[in-house]
């Protein structure tokens, strides 16, 4: 699965990018992100570490997954990558955020492209994850504007 979604905002691309780059942020503005708590870093991690709590309901169907994600690039104000790295030895799909931010007319452009290469969601909660992902635009840009 791949979901693309671009937010314009009048914020700066630094404002935005600071947002973007932690994720502890996500929660406050995606709401299928129920948690993300900083965790510790283990060797070869390219960078900081996070737990996040992915969370999903379509009427009954409720599904959740934790995942740790590692910030694997990062350049300040243009793009950050975060890749899942479990550490308990088994084999897991792909998690893979990429976001960019440019300058746009007075502010700035994001663009985020996620990556998930599992099967953990059926095909309407495929739908579901990329709805909520292009509706969390709103909640962004009034956290970067205030």
């Amino acid at each position: 699965m791949d979901v693309r979604a671009d937010l314009t905002t009048q914020a700066s691309p630094e404002v935005l990018f600071d947002v973007v780059a932690d994720l502890g942020t996500y929660p406050r503005w995606l709401d299928i992100v129920g948690r993300a708590t900083p965790t510790d870093a283990n060797p070869g991690d390219a960078g900081p570490a996070w737990l996040v709590d992915l969370q999903g309901q379509l009427g009954p169907l409720r599904r959740s997954k934790r995942l740790r994600m590692v910030r694997t690039e990062c350049r300040p104000a243009d793009l950050v990558r975060f890749e899942r790295h479990d550490v308990d030895g088994r084999d897991h799909s792909d998690w893979v955020l990429t976001a960019t931010v440019a300058v746009a007319d007075g502010g700035s452009r994001l663009e985020v492209h996620l990556h998930y290469g599992g099967s953990l969601w059926v095909p309407l909660l495929d739908r579901l994850l990329a709805d909520e992902i292009r509706s969390s635009g709103r909640r962004l840009a009034e956290l970067v504007a205030s």
